[in-house]
């Protein structure tokens, strides 16, 4: 995904959320220390610009299981409840393990745990989840990623058990807690996309198409009270689920209040006020902005409340490297030279913020971060550099582009930030016209050839905390799409790349497969296919009430499984 992800409550990518990990690891203000066992009870306020997209598991679009729809459907994997690096692991959910791969990691098969219940008393089986999975497909409950029509043999054209009762011939159940994937190709990742709320049990006889969703059924540590949409989320406790068939999630307060349909200025300043039932609240989709920032460094009080973090994204420059002039290797090596990013740091509000990219990959472990820097231009440019590069690549004058932004002040696409390598640019001798584009259309425009800008910011995210789904969109050749929806905004296809790729695509073990990425994202930044800008950074408060707040490096939100109030 290029848009910066929501993930807590709603769409945006099996990727997704902002807030980031690292460093804080929860505390809050209240006078007694965190205790899991004795977490339980009270209610936890969550203050939120943005409504759940869907309630149905099938049309979620999440990262880990998503925030909110984490707490009513689990999944085969999920994501580590801990903070920072550790935070970016894949541990088993309903599954006893991470699956067992065969064939190369073209099948991979999965074993339930013993006692799983619904919401309503009843069993999960493997049948269930197999199902769920199915009717992701139908035409009639869309918002799902792509990765398993991709993925799963005979996939491509199945519509969905309503159309098709026959079901998904990829996937085999042979008995009521095993269940077995077979894959196009191989996929070390698999575990991680078994994270997705489409791999969550739908029990079939409750099904009932596009109306699930007003009544989902739960297999998670909460249920559903109330919804009101755009308005309220009520969730208490299912009391068919307990820890001991569930260690990942802590599940402490005894209900959870959602709201949405805030200001953003207003959730912050109710955090920061924490006054009444706001003691107790979060918010899962507002960072703080430079203005609030400004604010910490005369509170400490408040400064103590803020969960800090790396949501791991770059954000970066971004052409078409086969026309003129960025077919030219000098070119796009003299654009790397002449981009001051500290300026850039300065116009979204300063280092707290972000900081300098010269990779593509983010400072993430589990990306296979690696860090190198093949045109070194310091935090400010050097433009001196890039001039010469332009004289060598034919432009000893200069040249002229036109570089896209969105209309949206403060953001990372936005005014000021294109002012900024505007600047930049022209002391190199690179004459910089700006375009604006609508915040709604942006990448609609950016993602479509037929449309897309001579040179534009963007910014890009993972679905997972793994280099494949950071790297694979935006490098393999056999994902420029011309029709639209196409993240290959470099449009690269370079063979070696792609079989690179592909190689890396087979490898099992995430260590093994981070340095893989790792060794890839070095190799291709010779290349200068993409100019690194920043990588992100990410502040949220809480209420002062609020404890355990950490924020993990897959999520980028602090868990609201793992927060307490008592």
């Amino acid at each position: 995904m290029n848009r910066k992800p929501v993930l807590s409550i709603a769409a945006g990518a099996l990727l997704a959320g902002t807030l980031a990990a690292c460093g804080n690891t929860g505390g809050g203000s209240s006078t007694t220390a965190f205790d899991p066992k004795t977490c339980q009870g009270g209610t936890l306020e969550v203050l939120n610009q943005r409504d759940i997209t869907h309630l149905d598991p099938a049309r979620i679009y999440t990262s880990g299981g998503g925030n909110i729809p984490s707490l009513l459907f689990r999944t085969l994997t999920t994501r580590n409840r801990a903070a920072g690096a550790a935070g970016a692991n894949v541990v088993p959910d309903l599954a006893t393990d991470l699956g067992t791969p065969s064939d190369n990691a073209k099948s991979w098969t999965y074993h339930l745990r013993s006692g799983l219940k619904y919401s309503d008393g009843t069993a999960i089986t493997s049948a269930d989840i197999k199902y769920g999975i199915e009717r992701s497909f139908s035409p009639d409950l869309p918002g799902g990623a792509a990765y398993l029509r991709d993925w799963l043999v005979g996939a491509k054209n199945y519509a969905g058990p309503y159309k098709d009762p026959k079901g998904l011939g990829a996937i085999e159940t042979p008995d009521a807690r095993t269940i077995v994937f077979h894959l196009n190709s191989p996929h070390g990742d698999f575990p991680y996309l078994a994270t997705a709320t489409q791999f969550a049990p739908v029990p079939k006889a409750k099904d009932d198409g596009v109306n699930y969703e007003k009544h989902p059924v739960s297999s998670g540590p909460y249920q559903i009270k109330t919804y009101q949409k755009n308005k309220k989320l009520v969730l208490t406790r299912n009391k068919n689920w307990s820890r001991s068939i569930d260690p990942e999630r802590l599940a402490c307060p005894d209900t959870i209040d959602i709201t949405s349909g805030l200001n953003p200025d207003v959730i912050n300043q109710r955090l920061a006020a924490s006054s009444g039932n706001d003691a107790n609240a979060v918010t899962t989709d507002t960072d703080l902005g430079p203005a609030q920032i400004s604010q910490l460094q005369g509170n400490p009080e408040l400064a103590k409340r803020v969960a800090k973090g790396n949501f791991p994204y770059t954000y970066y420059l971004t052409y078409d490297t086969t026309k003129a002039p960025f077919d030219k290797l000098k070119v796009r090596e003299a654009f790397s030279y002449a981009v001051n990013r500290n300026s850039v740091i300065n116009a979204i509000g300063g280092s707290s913020l972000g900081y300098p990219a010269t990779t593509f990959l983010p400072k993430q472990k589990s990306m296979g971060y690696q860090p190198y820097d093949y045109f070194p231009a310091g935090k400010s440019g050097n433009p001196a550099k890039a001039k010469q590069l332009l004289a060598q690549a034919g432009y000893p004058h200069g040249l002229t582009v036109t570089l896209a932004h969105n209309n949206t002040a403060d953001d990372p696409s936005g005014p000021e930030v294109a002012t900024a390598v505007q600047d930049a640019l022209k002391k190199a001798g690179i004459t910089v016209k700006l375009q604006t584009i609508d915040s709604n259309s942006y990448y609609d425009t950016l993602n479509d050839p037929k449309t897309q800008p001579q040179v534009a910011i963007a910014g890009w995210g993972a679905d997972w905390p793994s280099g494949g789904p950071f790297l694979i969109p935006l490098f393999d050749g056999r994902q420029i799409f011309p029709s639209g929806g196409n993240f290959n905004t470099a449009m690269v296809n370079d063979p070696a790349v792609n079989k690179q790729i592909d190689r890396i695509n087979a490898i099992t073990d995430p260590a093994q497969a981070a340095k893989a990425w790792g060794e890839l994202d070095a190799s291709m930044g010779k290349q200068a296919w993409y100019v690194p800008l920043y990588h992100g950074k990410d502040l949220a408060l809480y209420g002062k009430n609020v404890k355990n707040a950490f924020v993990s490096d897959w999520t980028g939100v602090y868990d609201l499984s793992q927060l307490s109030v008592k």
